[in-house]
């Protein structure tokens, strides 16, 4: 198997990344009855951030990450349909794991519909927990999903000094 390439979208990727998201997503418009969020993300905004990531050139796939407050969040995952089936989302998740771990975020949280069974599949089996759901509509909700992928606890004690313990050992 060949090494993921997966990289961060510059311009000329827009329009790939649109016509995978509409691609992968299309399906989701009469399954929910509502359009799904990443239908109307700002993809040029996102990708001068610098949290827009694809594979290939055309682009098959796509991802989007943003940290917040002690996490990194997976805001989006698609895979062209003609593509989905091969291993090629669970290989972008262990990159988005892998991401969060070189910035030092010690876990990844996710939302999805709960009308997209597949991705609480896929979620699921790569070792996300659910924590959480938010109610939509009767029967319809986002459910919460986190993953462990640090060793590391910042809630804890620092292990650097603290300005006073630094301004003591000065005198």
């Amino acid at each position: 198997m060949q090494p993921l390439a997966v990289r961060y979208a510059v311009p000329m990727d827009l329009a790939a990344v649109h016509a995978v998201i509409h691609s992968a997503y299309r399906h989701y418009l009469t399954r929910i009855g509502a359009r799904p969020a990443p239908l109307d993300a700002d993809y040029p905004h996102l990708m001068r951030r610098g949290c827009l990531f694809v594979v290939g050139s055309p682009a098959v796939a796509t991802i989007t990450l943003t940290p917040e407050d002690g996490w990194l969040h997976l805001d989006n995952l698609a895979v062209a349909p003609d593509r989905q089936g091969q291993g090629l989302g669970r290989r972008i998740l262990a990159f988005a794991e892998e991401h969060a771990r070189r910035l030092w975020f010690p876990e990844l949280r996710l939302l999805t519909h709960s009308m997209m069974w597949e991705n609480q599949r896929m979620y699921a089996s790569a070792g996300y927990q659910e924590y959480g759901r938010t109610e939509l509509a009767p029967e319809r909700q986002l459910i919460h999903y986190r993953k462990a992928v640090g060793g590391w606890d910042f809630s804890g004690p620092t292990y650097l000094p603290t300005a006073t313990a630094l301004l003591a050992g000065a005198r």
